[in-house]
């Protein structure tokens, strides 16, 4: 299996916050792959061929060999299992309590927060700001998002943990949902945010929509 050819399946536009974190991941993991853009407007992932290799006919979707696997928590974990450390730069913590937690940061992030996701999508992000300002209901994720963060990362730090993790990239581009797009966010999260958005493995990202 460390052998096999991969390929990760994204979203045409670069827009999904899931690809991206498999994307990063596959990065930070030092893996060559190859990249297959799937036009969602178009319905590409409902196809027959794709839907029965993803299963849940979503993006992303990691191949290799002739295995593949959608869900990017699936992905992420059975990276770190395939391609394990030290021989590989782990994607979640090596401690059993850290990497606890970063799951925990993960599906949260997955599952909650949805009136802030759906007024500030990751168009503003990548794309360009949305001027509308954000309902009650958007506002009130803020704040629970900016409650939980503060208390997460240790205040003068740049990562949730002693060492990149990545719960990171997912939870700075939850917080750039409102930094790239102006709105206002504590200082301490923008740092942290912004610290993200610089790494490597995330820059080449950001680079595809420029390619």
């Amino acid at each position: 299996m460390t052998d096999a050819a991969i390929t990760l399946y994204t979203d045409a536009a670069f827009l999904s916050p899931y690809a991206m974190s498999v994307f990063v991941g596959l990065h930070e993991k030092g893996l060559p792959f190859s990249l297959v853009s799937v036009d969602l407007d178009k319905g590409a992932h409902y196809a027959p061929t794709y839907r029965a290799s993803s299963l849940t006919a979503r993006v992303p979707m990691l191949q290799a060999g002739e295995f593949t696997l959608s869900e990017s928590t699936a992905i992420i974990e059975f990276l770190d299992d395939t391609f394990a450390a030290p021989d590989f730069a782990p994607l979640l913590p090596v401690h059993p309590l850290e990497r606890a937690r970063a799951r925990q940061v993960q599906a949260w992030l997955r599952s909650d927060l949805l009136p802030l996701r759906y007024e500030r999508s990751t168009e503003v992000v990548f794309i360009q700001p949305n001027p509308t300002p954000l309902s009650f209901e958007a506002t009130d994720a803020v704040e629970k998002l900016f409650d939980v963060a503060d208390k997460l990362i240790p205040d003068g730090a740049t990562s949730l943990f002693e060492h990149w993790c990545i719960a990171d990239t997912d939870l700075a581009l939850m917080l750039n949902r409102l930094a790239r797009n102006g709105d206002e966010i504590p200082e301490k999260l923008r740092r942290y945010a912004a610290a993200q958005w610089e790494r490597p493995s995330v820059r080449k990202w950001l680079n595809l929509r420029t390619n």
